[in-house]
């Protein structure tokens, strides 16, 4: 499952590693402190702290209680202080500069349009702010000497009537900062069939889209996004191993949808913090991205919601380095398989594979290398 080659990778360089994120919300990844900042200059008065830390640590607290209302709770306060231009500025500028101060050198982050509205702004100037601060982000990024892109995806709710309406939002906006198209919100009794024609539209026009499917509801939903929608990614998708039987010999037999996501390499966008604080895995080392991994799905690692989760994708990594001793070779295949699965254009895509992430990465082998060599103090990943 893992290369022998080159051995456990330190904390450090997990977060210098070059990664690859293709689900994050943006609501869902605010600093406290901007979250206090912003609804003392909106009014917002419903925050449950007002002090920055004590408030990350309600979120925290809020989104591993098990309680639904609780933590969708959560999200109504950050969405609650993103109601102007000047809030969604700052929030996305503020969510490049962290991924790339966290060693992200692409992310695709979603967020839906039609949540931002309360304040005045049309769908259009939601947009419009957000990619502004987007662009923001990764200049001041590079400021710091440090490289990110960042493309958005505009996320339909699906309990809601406007799928096709951000759909056509997101295809005029195309090539504009936004890069595809989602769909979110509960799975139980809110089938993504509801809004075929936004699915429709947006594959004639040539236009990318990912489905949140298989996080909680399970098979039948990844059928339905793949089958009767034609996503190009599963947001989650986590599920899929409902489809697989491993015997007690250890051999494993995949179901007809587990075979066709393989075969088609269908990416899964999975997410492993908030797969636990969903119910989806016990522990890291349960988690399902072991035995997707070790059969080759086209496996990604993502964040969701870093603020609700308290994690970073070098923290995703970190956990799955210690629940399953992955290497920095394991990581570079993750980070690649991200890539590839991109929506941007694919000399795009490759360019950051061959000139960024595998130059990144063997960087840091050597540097391994070097280190058995003339062993150093360096700390692994349990101990940082």
């Amino acid at each position: 499952m893992t290369s022998q080659t080159v051995n456990t990778p330190t904390a450090d360089q997990i977060r210098r590693a070059p990664k690859v994120l293709l689900h994050d919300h943006l609501d869902g990844g605010l600093r406290p402190g901007t979250v206090v900042d912003l609804a003392r200059a909106g009014g917002y008065t419903a925050l449950p702290e007002t002090d920055p830390g004590r408030l990350g640590d309600w979120f925290r607290a809020a989104a591993d209680s098990g309680s639904l209302e609780r933590y969708l709770e959560t999200f109504s306060h950050t969405v609650g202080v993103m109601q102007t231009r000047d809030a969604l500025v700052r929030v996305a500028a503020e969510c490049a500069e962290d991924l790339a101060a966290d060693g992200v050198v692409y992310a695709e982050v979603r967020y839906a349009p039609e949540q931002h509205l309360e304040g005045g702004l049309s769908l259009e100037e939601v947009v419009e702010a957000v990619n502004e601060g987007f662009r923001l982000g990764e200049r001041r990024a590079r400021e710091d000497g440090r490289r990110i892109r960042v493309g958005a995806l505009l996320t339909a709710m699906r309990h809601a009537a406007r799928a096709l309406e951000i759909a056509e939002l997101a295809n005029r906006h195309r090539d504009l900062g936004v890069v595809g198209f989602d769909i979110a919100g509960a799975e139980a009794g809110h089938p993504p069939t509801r809004h075929l024609d936004a699915f429709e539209f947006l594959k004639r026009e040539n236009n990318h889209f990912t489905i949140h499917a298989g996080e909680a509801f399970g098979l039948p939903s990844i059928w339905q996004a793949l089958q009767w929608c034609g996503a190009d990614r599963l947001g989650h998708g986590v599920r899929i191993i409902d489809d697989i039987r491993v015997g007690a010999d250890g051999s494993v037999e995949l179901g007809r949808l587990a075979s066709y996501v393989r075969d088609k390499r269908v990416p899964l966008e999975l997410c492993p913090s908030s797969n636990l604080q969903t119910g989806a895995a016990a522990s890291y080392a349960e988690h399902p991205v072991g035995l997707l991994r070790r059969l080759h799905f086209r496996v990604t690692v993502n964040t969701d919601n870093r603020l609700m989760s308290g994690t970073s994708m070098s923290r995703e990594f970190e956990h799955l380095v210690e629940a399953f001793g992955y290497t920095l070779d394991d990581l570079q295949w993750f980070s690649v398989n991200a890539m590839k699965s991109a929506f941007i254009p694919f000399d795009e895509r490759l360019a950051m594979i061959n000139d960024v992430i595998k130059p990144g990465y063997a960087e840091l082998k050597s540097e391994w290398l070097f280190r058995q060599a003339a062993p150093t103090s360096d700390s692994v990943v349990g101990d940082a």
